[in-house]
């Protein structure tokens, strides 16, 4: 197994994991452990806004990159990591 399998396993296995997505430079998902209009639908919005809060981080400061977002709702938490080539979505039940 890659290292990179092994991480989402990781990841994956925590208590409160709903599901992970990991999405292309290209906005395509590659990998998900949930069902397709739900990958779907949660690409799509998150390369968005990911794509919205990285020009954010840049205009307050060029210097600068977004690395990792994390939201907040009543039922879920949403945690994306930023990177070249790819961005991972991880879905969780929230703490309480």
């Amino acid at each position: 197994m890659t290292e990179v399998e092994e991480t989402l396993k990781r990841i994956e296995n925590h208590k409160g994991v709903i599901g992970t997505i990991v999405v292309n430079a290209d906005g395509i998902p590659i990998r998900s452990t949930l069902d397709n209009s739900t990958t779907l639908r949660y690409a799509a919005l998150f390369r968005q806004l990911s794509m919205m809060a990285q020009s954010t981080v840049r205009e307050i400061d060029p210097q600068n990159d977004l690395t990792f977002l994390r939201i907040r709702t009543k039922e879920h938490e949403i945690l994306a990591s930023l990177e070249d080539d790819f961005l991972l979505i991880a879905i969780q039940k929230p703490s309480k």
